[in-house]
């Protein structure tokens, strides 16, 4: 009978909160808008997440993971609330759950990870583009930083202590091929029945300039836009169709082919022509890497029919999405031209420059902060040249460096690999980060949400394969007949 009273109480209570709380947001809402109200959601939602990562650490990984591929969708769609601002709210409350658990974690190991003492270079030289002599805007800088060095340097850091298993690999996958097939979909469904009010909007604030060519949608998705949609989807086709050359149920072979073949019409829609760059440069490093000579020469000769037949054909020109990713391979292309172009003015700009212009002289960052600057009037299409505007030849030269070592030592542990299957899945994370440092040099993309977080996680996963392949050495030991009880 009191149990039956004091469950009623506290119902009453919870009903009145509920109520109270119903009641403020809709006089809020009436007198000042959406803001407060989204702000008070936001901060419900972050207390939430503070207790889900108290109770699991992983789950640091995996609400960063899933917030990098919706950000775009909740920004276009509930409103202009400072979206980004909750990623790093995620990242921080994570930080701060992993420094009060500190004791549970291997963090010398962290210490003597090559990846992060690279990346810990890399956030120093970024902190000290601040005092460039070229004076750029310190907002621009604050704004820059951010993508440029801090968030692969925390997303790193709490990866690699976090992440120990190899239910943690499988985690990944389900998390990110199941990601990238919604995305596709809402692709097709942006393409044949029509973008919604938030991504309609979006092409009229603007975005129809680069996004709607002679009448035709490159599709974007819920993404930043096509460039980042059409590399993305090419890098999990690559995935895709390596993890089902591995030696998995058939069922399971059959699913991840459909996987592919959904999220190469993907690429195929979003008119993204750099993304092919990345399929083939990811394509031909897995067959390096997989010591399998025999798929070396057939997997080859593929590529070279799969190349061949867009560069000498017609073949399906009618479909205007071939036929744009045809002119990928078209030297005498205008856009092409046009980077060049652009690209010729840098190199006279920064031959007097080695340190560049600072962090975010050039993009949307340099068109806000560093208006009138002559590395804001330059497009950089490119995150490559980007960086080189950005930091010069001395600071490009040491990133690209820091990413073709993390690619070789990445093909270096997967060469010692010795259980098949983890073999097949750590190549496609090798092959599909080849993959997007290609794309970069034609769009920016792995700087950007959902494919950073991806490739940062990646090198995670990497980097703890001999530990999951002595995980499962063990696992086959105690499975093994003479075992048997």
């Amino acid at each position: 009978m009191l149990a039956s009273l004091k469950n009623n109480r506290v119902n009453i209570i919870l009903l009145s909160l509920v109520v109270a709380i119903c009641l403020a947001s809709a006089f809020f809402i009436v007198q000042g808008g959406l803001l407060l109200p989204i702000s008070l959601i936001a901060i419900a939602f972050l207390v939430a997440i503070q207790i889900m990562f108290a109770q699991n650490q992983k789950s640091i990984v995996w609400v960063m993971l899933a917030y990098a591929f919706t950000l775009f969708l909740f920004d276009r769609e509930v409103s202009h609330f400072q979206w980004g601002m909750l990623q790093e709210g995620i990242m921080v409350l994570g930080f701060i759950t992993i420094i009060f658990t500190a004791r549970r974690y291997d963090w010398k190991s962290l210490g003597n990870n090559d990846v992060f003492i690279w990346l810990t270079v890399w956030l120093f030289i970024s902190v000290a583009e601040i005092a460039n002599p070229a004076g750029a805007s310190v907002q621009g800088w604050l704004l820059e930083v951010r993508s440029a060095a801090l968030y692969p340097f925390i997303v790193f850091a709490i990866g690699f202590l976090l992440l120990k298993k190899n239910a943690d690999l499988n985690t990944f996958f389900y998390i990110v091929l199941g990601f990238s097939v919604l995305a596709a979909l809402n692709g097709m469904k942006q393409l044949y029945i029509g973008p919604s009010p938030g991504e309609q909007k979006f092409l009229d604030d603007g975005g129809a300039i680069t996004h709607l060519l002679w009448g035709k949608l490159r599709v974007f998705s819920f993404y930043s836009d096509a460039g980042q949609f059409g590399a993305s989807q090419a890098h999990i086709t690559l995935m895709a169709f390596i993890l089902a050359m591995g030696p998995f149920k058939w069922w399971k072979k059959l699913l991840l082919f459909g996987i592919g073949l959904i999220t190469f019409y993907g690429m195929l829609i979003s008119g993204t022509r750099g993304a092919l760059v990345g399929l083939v440069a990811g394509a031909f490093l897995a067959l390096l890497i997989s010591k399998n000579f025999k798929a070396v020469l057939v997997g080859g000769i593929i590529l070279c029919i799969f190349l061949g037949g867009l560069k000498y054909t017609t073949l399906g020109n009618n479909v205007y999405q071939i036929y744009r990713l045809r002119s990928a391979l078209d030297p005498q292309e205008a856009s092409l031209n046009v980077r060049l172009n652009n690209q010729a003015l840098l190199r006279e700009y920064l031959a007097t420059r080695p340190l560049g212009g600072g962090l975010g002289t050039m993009g949307d960052a340099g068109s806000k902060y560093n208006t009138g600057t002559f590395l804001a009037t330059i497009p950089p299409d490119s995150y490559w040249v980007k960086v080189w505007g950005m930091y010069g030849i001395v600071g490009f030269t040491i990133w690209i460096c820091i990413m073709m070592y993390i690619l070789g030592k990445c093909c270096g542990i997967i060469w010692n690999i010795k259980n098949p299957g983890l073999k097949v899945k750590l190549i496609a994370l090798a092959s599909g980060y080849c993959g997007i440092l290609m794309c970069s040099y034609g769009n920016e993309v792995i700087n950007t949400s959902p494919s950073s977080y991806i490739v940062y996680i990646s090198w995670v996963l990497i980097f703890i394969g001999p530990r999951l392949d002595k995980e499962l050495a063990e696992t086959n030991i105690l499975k093994s007949p003479q075992n048997a009880i």
